[in-house]
């Protein structure tokens, strides 16, 4: 199907079936600014959006508030120690961005992912940073993705890519060696125990030392899970490695 067919059958099926919305269930009306692009969050709801602009905290990419004198890392970094360059992330993950997340992961939402690539569109430092890049997803162990049917992860990379151009592709560098239990409500220092030894490289694709690489996952919270994929990278001889988050939070 062309993309002007593709168009249509989508206009179609919005008049049939009307888009709710994913946070507030409202119906959702075909795009229009200020909504722009969203076709699973109504304009009241991608008002509460709030995207991630500088400065930020040269870690994790949460935004700082007024002036910014002196250290650029905000207090969830504390102790965090990354083995990577730069973080940053789009958006914080409250309210209609949080129900996006959650969406792609627990109900097979990869419906919303177009929503997910708009909100990448309008964050011009994450685009920036991704250009001409290499896109690492954080692997999901096996088993696990066996049970969703695909690693959110790799495909908000996708959407990255697509989004950012220049270049930038998505290489699947790593794999997850150990089934970790749910991270949820760990503290940074029960992660960090979890984690250990849980990521390596993965068999085929390699990487020049040089090249940039950026790992890619879907949100922030603690960073241990990106700083263990990170060190796996470091001691293969990675030598420019930033991380890039969809959300914060």
């Amino acid at each position: 199907m062309n993309a002007g067919l593709a168009r249509a059958a989508r206009g179609l099926g919005d008049v049939l079936f009307p888009p709710v919305c994913v946070h507030c269930r409202c119906l959702v009306e075909p795009p229009a600014p200020p909504a722009g692009g969203f076709r699973h969050l109504c304009a009241a709801c991608v008002r509460q959006i709030v995207l991630v602009a500088p400065p930020h905290c040269s870690a994790c990419g949460h935004p700082f508030y007024g002036e910014v004198v002196g250290e650029r890392r905000c207090p969830h970094c504390v102790g965090l120690a990354p083995a990577y360059r730069e973080g940053r992330t789009a958006v914080l993950l409250k309210g209609p961005v949080r129900a996006l997340v959650h969406e792609l992961k627990y109900h097979h939402g990869g419906h919303v992912l177009a929503d997910m690539g708009e909100i990448f569109r309008r964050s011009p430092t994450v685009l920036a940073l991704a250009r001409g890049a290499t896109l690492v997803p954080v692997p999901l162990h096996p088993r696990k993705e066996r049970e969703r049917e695909f690693n959110q992860s790799a495909l908000l990379a996708e959407e990255l890519a697509r989004a950012a151009g220049g270049g930038a592709r998505v290489v699947p560098l790593l794999r997850r060696t150990v089934d970790t239990v749910s991270q949820t409500h760990h503290d940074r220092r029960a992660r960090q125990a979890n984690l250990k030894n849980a990521f390596a490289l993965a068999e085929g694709p390699g990487f020049n030392p040089d090249q940039h690489l950026i790992l890619i996952d879907d949100v922030f919270t603690t960073g241990s899970t990106l700083n263990s994929c990170a060190r796996v990278l470091r001691h293969a001889g990675c030598l420019n490695l930033d991380v890039i988050t969809f959300g914060h939070g």
